[in-house]
Parts: structure tokens; C-alpha cells; sequence
């Protein structure tokens, strides 16, 4: 999967949503959603989990779990909301248990990605954007993740907001310190 154009869009198909909640259409409308969604979906698990296999498994039981609770799906949320935030909290699971499988790297989890993502065969880039990536491991969990939505998928604070349940005011103040942390980390471990 190529990174562009991977943003989520958190329009609503109104259309979509009514062939959802019908029970001779929900079939072929869950699949209009894989399409539509998986590409944004995909890299926002990427970026929190670094390897493609772990993404494309963490994916796949994204829409796994959606498929089976649609019925519960009400429309108080967006649909791109509802399905980001079972993809993060699929993604944040996956985490932990990844943590615990890799007891070593407890005191240091940054240095578990930072070899994940040297390691990693499917993702080209140059030295900034390896440092870069290694700069975003190495923030606490709640500011990597504001952190991605607002930058790489331009999020609004107001839409992080409504998937994270957090107030805008708090998600400033995360996206400003996790970006003073990445100009430090980036200016100490520079090359040039």
C-alpha cells in the first residue's frame, strides 16, 4: 500500500450508512467500507504498530469487529469515527500484548520499535524520515497518537477530540509538547 492519499476523511455517506442498516444490503455496503476505509485506516495502525504484517492482521480484525457489531453501529458517531476507533483500540491491545511478549525492551520500549523500524522492508524513506519515525517512538503513547492524526492525517482537534474523548484544549497541549519533543530528539540525533 502506497502512504498517500491515506487520510481519513471523516465525511459522512449518508447512503452508506442506509445500506448498512439494511439487512439485504449491509453485505455489499460493508464492502464499500473496506474499500474506503482500509488505505487511511491502514497506515494510522502502521504508524503505531511499525511492521506491515502486524498492521494487516490489526486491519483486517478492525473490520472483523465492525462487521460483527454493525447492528450496534447508531449513527451517534461518525461511521470513519466509530471504525478509527476500533482500529486504535485494536491497535493499542495489539501493543500490550506486544509488550509483554517483549519483557527485555521493558525498560526502554523505543528501542523495540527503533529496530522494528530499521528493520522494516516496506517502508522506503530516506535518513530524516527514519529519524523521524524514530523521534515519534519514543513519545508516550496518548502523544504519538494525537501526533499522527494531527499530522500525517490533518486531522481537526475537533475530530481527534470526538475519537479520543479527550477535550481540544488537552489535545493542544499533547501535539505541542510531542512536536517540541521530535525537534529535540531530531536536533540531538541529527547527522548533519
Amino acid at each position: 500500500m502506497a502512504e498517500k492519499d491515506r487520510n481519513i476523511h471523516l465525511d459522512e455517506d449518508p447512503q452508506l450508512i442506509a445500506r448498512l442498516r439494511d439487512a439485504s444490503t449491509c453485505r455489499n455496503a460493508m464492502n464499500d467500507v473496506i474499500r474506503k476505509y482500509s488505505q487511511p485506516l491502514y497506515w494510522q495502525i502502521r504508524r503505531l504498530v511499525q511492521k506491515h504484517e502486524d498492521a494487516d492482521d490489526i486491519l483486517q480484525n478492525t473490520f472483523i469487529k465492525a462487521w460483527m457489531s454493525i447492528e450496534n453501529f447508531r449513527g451517534e458517531a461518525k461511521l470513519a469515527t466509530w471504525l478509527y476507533k476500533i482500529a486504535l483500540n485494536e491497535s493499542l491491545t495489539f501493543l500490550s500484548k506486544e509488550q509483554k511478549r517483549n519483557q527485555v525492551y521493558m525498560d526502554k520500549p523505543e528501542d523495540y520499535i527503533h529496530e522494528t523500524i530499521e528493520a522494516d522492508e516496506w517502508v522506503d524513506g530516506d535518513e530524516t524520515s527514519l529519524l523521524l519515525r524514530k523521534a515519534i517512538a519514543t513519545l508516550p503513547e496518548k502523544q504519538r497518537i494525537v501526533f499522527n492524526m494531527r499530522y500525517f492525517d490533518e486531522m481537526k482537534y475537533e475530530e481527534i477530540s470526538e475519537i479520543l474523548g479527550t477535550s481540544t484544549g488537552a489535545l493542544k497541549a499533547s501535539y505541542h509538547l510531542a512536536v517540541k519533543k521530535i525537534e529535540q530528539y531530531i536536533e540531538e540525533n541529527s547527522i548533519l
